[in-house]
């Protein structure tokens, strides 16, 4: 839920639920009062004027006085003649908020409020009523008085009564004014722990479980994860926050990555580049001291010499095109070029190093001599170089076979380039194109090898629009093989 329409509905909740809880319990607390008011007084008809002026809140404070009043009527009725004694009980009745009228027979004899007597005198009910009232809500509607009766005779004989009036309009509802506050203060209690916890759960917890997760990425801590609440404000910053951490993390991983990489590579080259070094210092000092002695020993120790430093020239150009692979920086300069005319070229160049190495080259080319591609070729010969260079490092044969094939596809050419090394495991062909991975671990300096031959040779097959994947069996021989599109003359019209 949106915090707007959660702050709305708090709102109006706070204004309207207290308004009509206290109008339930008034009308609950006039139903009660009604239903009372006919079982004890009789009433057919109580309107809230009456209830607000609670005829029982009067009954109450006016039911002490009757019970005495009473008794001394039983006792002692000839004390209610003495005006003196009935001033005192007066006195009694006026902390009551009410008066006294004395009636002998049918005559005024004594009363506490001469004025208001002579309004109600006429009216009062005749000697025999006892306690009950004369006409049913009558003195609610017209004189607001509540009347209780207390007949006795007089010593001669006479007939009297006394009453009690308790005037309506100067009483305050005391207990129906208490009734009233402690329901209001509960209704209000009961709104303040409803909204606090609607809002403690609604906006507090998700406030305080964001800053429990901001907390955890303080201190290192990406694994921590929130679960998305519902939609509104704080369900988009929850998915915010989780995006925010899964590329903090995935970035701080690569960035962990790259270092190890960067690391491996340094070492890798590092190491690569000492065994040449030291080679070249070997033969240098030979020929320095004398020990290339006749015209065939200096010419083999100034062929190592110089194919030990282009040894050094191609990992050092490896680590320089590593650099603009990382940086999406690779120079090329695309050409149509003739299929069959190219690979002639490179395995002629490249013969020349395999029969060096005791290794025979073995060509054969299945597409029409007139089939194209677009290409760079600077890089396609890198791509091949780079397969062969690996197929010479881990020929472990006395007589190693590389096969270049190109293999006619309809719309693409496919190159294989199959040796019969030592292969690689099942487990790590789909590492092979990886960055810096290398299947001697144990990087024996005669292998040697910075681990990106592989990854650039991908990424200049993929920058040609094309794809390249192995397949091998270990001790029997490895073949990689890439796929290139054909240059069409329709392609070139459109």
């Amino acid at each position: 839920m949106k915090l707007r329409s959660r702050l709305l509905i708090t709102f109006t909740t706070m204004v309207m639920l207290p308004l009509v809880l206290t109008a339930v319990a008034f009308l609950s607390i006039e139903l009660y009062l009604s239903h009372t008011l006919e079982a004890e007084y009789g009433f057919q008809s109580v309107d809230r004027e009456t209830i607000s002026q609670s005829i029982i809140s009067n009954d109450e404070h006016t039911n002490l006085l009757f019970q005495e009043f009473f008794q001394i009527a039983q006792d002692t009725p000839e004390k209610l003649e003495d005006k003196i004694f009935l001033d005192s009980l007066n006195e009694q009745a006026k902390e009551k908020a009410s008066y006294l009228i004395v009636r002998k027979e049918h005559a005024l004899y004594y009363t506490g409020n001469p004025d208001a007597a002579s309004r109600i005198f006429d009216k009062l009910p005749d000697y025999g009523f006892a306690t009950s009232l004369l006409e049913t809500g009558y003195y609610y509607n017209q004189l607001h008085k509540l009347v209780k009766q207390i007949d006795f005779q007089f010593r001669d004989g006479s007939e009297g009564s006394l009453f009690i009036i308790s005037p309506m309009n100067r009483l305050t509802t005391k207990v129906f004014l208490i009734d009233m506050f402690a329901v209001i203060v509960v209704i209000l209690l009961f709104t303040a722990c409803m909204l606090t916890q609607w809002i403690q759960k609604g906006i507090f917890r998700p406030i305080r479980n964001l800053n429990t997760a901001m907390q955890k990425i303080a201190e290192g801590n990406l694994d921590y994860s929130l679960d998305v609440p519902e939609k509104g404000e704080f369900g988009d910053l929850y998915k915010n926050y989780e995006d925010m951490r899964l590329r903090l993390k995935e970035s701080i991983e690569e960035k962990v990555q790259n270092e190890k990489q960067n690391r491996e590579l340094i070492s890798n080259i590092s190491h690569d580049l000492k065994t040449p070094i030291t080679a070249i210092k070997g033969y240098v000092e030979g020929l320095r001291d004398g020990v290339a002695n006749t015209p065939e020993k200096m010419d083999k120790y100034i062929r190592t010499i110089y194919n030990k430093a282009n040894d050094m020239d191609r990992l050092i150009n490896e680590l320089s095109f590593y650099s603009g692979i990382d940086s999406n920086r690779i120079p090329y300069n695309f050409h149509r070029i003739n299929v069959d005319e190219y690979f002639r070229d490179c395995i002629e160049e490249v013969g020349l190093e395999l029969d060096s190495e005791n290794i025979q080259l073995n060509y054969s080319n299945l597409v029409d001599p007139s089939t194209r591609i677009i290409a760079d070729p600077e890089q396609l010969k890198r791509v091949i170089s780079n397969i062969i260079g690996n197929s010479i490092k881990y020929m472990d044969k006395e007589k190693g076979v590389i096969d270049i094939r190109i293999l006619d596809e309809i719309d693409s050419i496919r190159v294989e380039i199959e040796d019969n090394g030592k292969g690689i495991a099942a487990k790590d062909l789909g590492n092979i194109f990886e960055r810096f991975f290398r299947t001697d671990a144990s990087r024996n300096s005669s292998k040697g090898g910075s681990g990106i031959g592989l990854s650039i040779v991908k990424k200049i097959i993929e920058d040609h629009g094309g794809y390249i994947w192995a397949t091998s069996r270990e001790n029997e021989g490895t073949c990689l093989h890439f796929v290139i599109r054909k240059y069409r003359e329709v392609e070139d019209n459109e």
